[in-house]
Protein backbone atom coordinates (compact mmCIF):
# COMPACT_ATOMS: atom_id res chain seq x y z
CA UNK A 1 0.00 0.00 0.00
CA UNK A 2 1.38 3.57 -1.03
CA UNK A 3 2.57 5.56 1.63
CA UNK A 4 1.22 8.76 2.98
CA UNK A 5 0.47 11.98 0.33
CA UNK A 6 2.43 15.13 1.84
CA UNK A 7 0.74 18.22 2.71
CA UNK A 8 2.05 21.88 3.70
CA UNK A 9 1.43 22.10 7.43
CA UNK A 10 -0.34 25.54 8.70
CA UNK A 11 -3.56 24.42 9.65
CA UNK A 12 -2.49 23.50 13.14
CA UNK A 13 -1.33 20.17 15.11
CA UNK A 14 -5.16 18.75 15.24
CA UNK A 15 -6.40 19.60 12.06
CA UNK A 16 -3.13 18.49 10.41
CA UNK A 17 -3.48 15.18 12.05
CA UNK A 18 -7.38 14.94 10.94
CA UNK A 19 -6.18 15.34 7.64
CA UNK A 20 -3.80 12.56 7.69
CA UNK A 21 -6.37 10.33 9.26
CA UNK A 22 -8.93 10.65 6.64
CA UNK A 23 -6.19 10.72 4.00
CA UNK A 24 -4.87 7.03 5.12
CA UNK A 25 -8.45 5.85 5.08
CA UNK A 26 -8.97 7.48 1.92
CA UNK A 27 -5.85 5.32 0.41
CA UNK A 28 -6.95 2.60 1.43
CA UNK A 29 -10.73 2.66 0.00
CA UNK A 30 -11.97 -0.27 -2.24
CA UNK A 31 -15.39 0.41 -2.24
CA UNK A 32 -15.24 0.55 -6.13
CA UNK A 33 -14.67 -2.77 -7.90
CA UNK A 34 -14.71 -1.19 -11.41
CA UNK A 35 -11.92 1.35 -10.60
CA UNK A 36 -9.97 -0.96 -8.38
CA UNK A 37 -9.42 -3.14 -11.02
CA UNK A 38 -8.41 -0.13 -13.61
CA UNK A 39 -6.65 1.88 -11.53
CA UNK A 40 -4.43 -1.46 -10.25
CA UNK A 41 -4.08 -2.74 -14.16
CA UNK A 42 -2.86 0.68 -15.30
CA UNK A 43 -0.19 0.94 -12.41
CA UNK A 44 1.02 -2.85 -13.22
CA UNK A 45 1.11 -2.82 -17.32
CA UNK A 46 2.30 1.18 -17.13
CA UNK A 47 2.66 3.19 -20.05
CA UNK A 48 6.15 2.79 -21.88
CA UNK A 49 7.33 6.33 -20.53
CA UNK A 50 7.25 5.10 -17.20
CA UNK A 51 8.23 1.59 -17.17
CA UNK A 52 10.93 2.34 -14.76
CA UNK A 53 8.75 3.80 -11.88
CA UNK A 54 6.33 2.55 -9.38
CA UNK A 55 2.71 3.61 -10.03
CA UNK A 56 0.92 5.00 -6.87
CA UNK A 57 -2.10 2.90 -8.25
CA UNK A 58 -4.60 3.96 -5.50
CA UNK A 59 -6.72 6.60 -4.58
CA UNK A 60 -5.56 9.50 -4.55
CA UNK A 61 -6.12 12.19 -1.36
CA UNK A 62 -6.27 15.91 -1.49
CA UNK A 63 -2.82 18.11 -1.09
CA UNK A 64 -2.23 21.86 0.10
CA UNK A 65 -2.59 23.26 3.32
CA UNK A 66 -4.86 22.83 5.83
CA UNK A 67 -5.27 26.66 6.34
CA UNK A 68 -6.39 27.26 2.84
CA UNK A 69 -9.24 29.67 2.00
CA UNK A 70 -9.29 28.63 -1.25
CA UNK A 71 -10.43 24.94 -2.42
CA UNK A 72 -9.57 23.67 -6.26
CA UNK A 73 -11.65 20.87 -7.21
CA UNK A 74 -11.27 18.82 -10.18
CA UNK A 75 -12.38 15.60 -11.80
CA UNK A 76 -10.65 12.58 -10.81
CA UNK A 77 -6.49 11.56 -11.04
CA UNK A 78 -5.62 11.00 -14.58
CA UNK A 79 -4.44 7.06 -15.70
CA UNK A 80 -1.02 7.93 -15.61
CA UNK A 81 -1.03 11.24 -14.19
CA UNK A 82 -1.83 11.15 -10.30
CA UNK A 83 -2.42 8.06 -10.45
CA UNK A 84 1.07 7.14 -11.08
CA UNK A 85 2.05 10.12 -8.37
CA UNK A 86 -0.20 9.49 -5.84
CA UNK A 87 -0.40 13.78 -5.43
CA UNK A 88 -3.48 15.21 -7.56
CA UNK A 89 -2.67 16.73 -10.68
CA UNK A 90 0.69 15.79 -10.94
CA UNK A 91 2.31 14.31 -13.83
CA UNK A 92 0.06 15.20 -16.92
CA UNK A 93 -0.54 18.68 -18.60
CA UNK A 94 -3.48 19.11 -16.69
CA UNK A 95 -1.15 19.60 -13.27
CA UNK A 96 1.51 21.51 -15.56
CA UNK A 97 -0.98 24.43 -16.51
CA UNK A 98 -2.46 24.02 -12.76
CA UNK A 99 0.49 24.63 -10.73
CA UNK A 100 2.39 26.96 -13.41
CA UNK A 101 -0.61 29.08 -13.07
CA UNK A 102 -0.86 28.96 -9.42
CA UNK A 103 2.32 29.88 -9.14
CA UNK A 104 1.85 32.83 -10.44
CA UNK A 105 -1.06 33.60 -8.36
CA UNK A 106 1.12 32.84 -5.38
CA UNK A 107 -0.22 30.49 -4.22
CA UNK A 108 2.45 27.61 -4.92
CA UNK A 109 5.94 27.74 -4.52
CA UNK A 110 7.20 26.76 -7.65
CA UNK A 111 5.32 26.21 -11.36
CA UNK A 112 5.88 22.50 -11.83
CA UNK A 113 4.19 19.34 -10.21
CA UNK A 114 6.19 16.09 -11.15
CA UNK A 115 5.87 13.84 -8.08
CA UNK A 116 4.91 13.90 -4.71
CA UNK A 117 8.76 14.89 -3.27
CA UNK A 118 9.72 17.46 -5.87
CA UNK A 119 9.27 20.37 -2.90
CA UNK A 120 6.20 21.66 -4.34
CA UNK A 121 3.70 23.35 -1.30
CA UNK A 122 0.59 25.09 -1.38
CA UNK A 123 0.00 28.04 0.61
CA UNK A 124 -3.62 28.99 1.28
CA UNK A 125 -5.24 26.52 -1.56
CA UNK A 126 -5.86 22.87 -1.72
CA UNK A 127 -6.16 20.42 -4.27
CA UNK A 128 -9.13 17.50 -4.16
CA UNK A 129 -11.77 15.79 -6.60
CA UNK A 130 -14.89 14.18 -6.24
CA UNK A 131 -13.81 10.87 -7.48
CA UNK A 132 -10.36 9.69 -5.86
CA UNK A 133 -9.50 6.85 -8.48
CA UNK A 134 -8.55 6.84 -12.03
CA UNK A 135 -11.78 5.89 -14.01
CA UNK A 136 -11.53 4.45 -17.04
CA UNK A 137 -12.00 6.49 -20.24
CA UNK A 138 -12.04 9.74 -17.41
CA UNK A 139 -15.66 8.52 -16.53
CA UNK A 140 -16.61 7.72 -13.71
CA UNK A 141 -20.44 6.18 -13.40
CA UNK A 142 -23.08 8.10 -11.25
CA UNK A 143 -22.59 5.26 -8.27
CA UNK A 144 -18.69 5.61 -8.34
CA UNK A 145 -19.32 9.51 -7.50
CA UNK A 146 -21.52 8.92 -4.95
CA UNK A 147 -19.51 6.35 -3.45
CA UNK A 148 -16.64 8.88 -3.55
CA UNK A 149 -18.68 11.88 -2.39
CA UNK A 150 -18.23 11.27 1.63
CA UNK A 151 -14.66 11.34 1.13
CA UNK A 152 -14.81 15.33 -0.46
CA UNK A 153 -18.02 15.59 2.26
CA UNK A 154 -15.88 15.19 5.59
CA UNK A 155 -12.35 16.81 3.78
CA UNK A 156 -14.49 20.07 3.61
CA UNK A 157 -15.52 19.51 7.19
CA UNK A 158 -11.69 19.49 7.74
CA UNK A 159 -10.72 22.74 6.22
CA UNK A 160 -13.36 25.22 7.70
CA UNK A 161 -11.06 28.25 6.98
CA UNK A 162 -12.42 27.43 3.06
CA UNK A 163 -14.32 31.12 1.35
CA UNK A 164 -13.89 30.84 -2.26
CA UNK A 165 -14.38 27.04 -4.20
CA UNK A 166 -12.72 26.87 -7.83
CA UNK A 167 -14.61 24.04 -10.16
CA UNK A 168 -12.37 23.24 -12.84
CA UNK A 169 -15.57 21.83 -15.04
CA UNK A 170 -18.62 21.33 -15.06
CA UNK A 171 -18.36 18.10 -13.50
CA UNK A 172 -16.68 19.55 -10.46
CA UNK A 173 -19.44 21.88 -10.06
CA UNK A 174 -22.63 19.83 -9.81
CA UNK A 175 -20.63 17.33 -7.35
CA UNK A 176 -19.57 20.04 -4.70
CA UNK A 177 -22.95 21.44 -5.37
CA UNK A 178 -24.94 17.95 -4.24
CA UNK A 179 -21.87 17.56 -1.59
CA UNK A 180 -23.02 20.88 -0.22
CA UNK A 181 -26.79 19.88 -0.02
CA UNK A 182 -26.65 16.69 1.48
CA UNK A 183 -24.52 19.19 4.21
CA UNK A 184 -27.67 21.20 4.61
CA UNK A 185 -26.24 23.93 2.37
CA UNK A 186 -28.82 26.62 0.94
CA UNK A 187 -29.01 25.72 -2.80
CA UNK A 188 -30.52 28.30 -5.28
CA UNK A 189 -33.03 27.01 -7.03
CA UNK A 190 -32.72 26.40 -10.02
CA UNK A 191 -29.38 25.00 -9.47
CA UNK A 192 -26.45 27.35 -11.02
CA UNK A 193 -25.18 26.69 -14.04
CA UNK A 194 -21.66 26.02 -14.62
CA UNK A 195 -19.70 28.35 -16.88
CA UNK A 196 -16.31 29.89 -17.39
CA UNK A 197 -15.95 32.47 -14.42
CA UNK A 198 -19.33 31.87 -13.24
CA UNK A 199 -19.74 32.73 -9.49
CA UNK A 200 -22.79 32.36 -6.86
CA UNK A 201 -22.58 32.89 -3.04
CA UNK A 202 -23.67 30.16 -0.79
CA UNK A 203 -24.58 29.81 2.79
CA UNK A 204 -24.46 27.16 5.12
CA UNK A 205 -23.39 25.16 8.72
CA UNK A 206 -22.31 28.95 9.93
CA UNK A 207 -20.04 29.86 7.03
CA UNK A 208 -19.96 31.40 3.59
CA UNK A 209 -18.54 30.64 0.29
CA UNK A 210 -17.94 31.54 -3.07
CA UNK A 211 -18.01 29.03 -5.81
CA UNK A 212 -16.35 29.87 -9.05
CA UNK A 213 -16.09 27.95 -12.27
CA UNK A 214 -13.63 27.69 -14.52
CA UNK A 215 -12.67 25.56 -17.60
CA UNK A 216 -10.51 22.14 -16.88
CA UNK A 217 -7.09 22.60 -18.23
CA UNK A 218 -7.56 19.27 -20.10
CA UNK A 219 -5.37 18.87 -23.13
CA UNK A 220 -8.84 19.10 -24.88
CA UNK A 221 -9.60 22.52 -23.96
CA UNK A 222 -5.67 24.29 -24.19
CA UNK A 223 -5.33 22.36 -27.24
CA UNK A 224 -8.24 23.64 -28.94
CA UNK A 225 -7.96 27.43 -27.04
CA UNK A 226 -11.06 27.10 -25.34
CA UNK A 227 -8.81 28.01 -22.86
CA UNK A 228 -6.01 29.71 -22.53
CA UNK A 229 -3.27 30.75 -20.53
CA UNK A 230 -5.13 34.68 -20.18
CA UNK A 231 -8.16 33.40 -19.21
CA UNK A 232 -6.76 30.56 -16.44
CA UNK A 233 -4.67 33.49 -15.54
CA UNK A 234 -7.93 35.76 -14.58
CA UNK A 235 -9.71 33.18 -12.37
CA UNK A 236 -6.55 33.22 -10.20
CA UNK A 237 -6.70 36.72 -10.05
CA UNK A 238 -10.43 36.52 -9.69
CA UNK A 239 -10.36 34.15 -6.53
CA UNK A 240 -7.41 36.47 -5.28
CA UNK A 241 -9.17 39.33 -5.11
CA UNK A 242 -12.57 37.50 -3.97
CA UNK A 243 -10.40 36.33 -0.34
Amino acid sequence: MPGGNRFTGGGGVLNDQAVLALEREVVRCRACPRLVSWREQVAAEKRAAFRDEEYWGAPVPGFGDPAARLLIVGLAPAAHGANRTGRMFTGDRSGDWLYAALHRAGFASQPTSTHRDDGLTLSNAWVTAPVRCAPPGNRPTTMERDNCADWLSREFALLPRIRVAVMLGGYGWSAFLRVLRARGWKIPSPKPKFGHLARVHLTGEGRRLTMLGSYHPSQQNTFTGMLTEEMFDEVWTTARELL
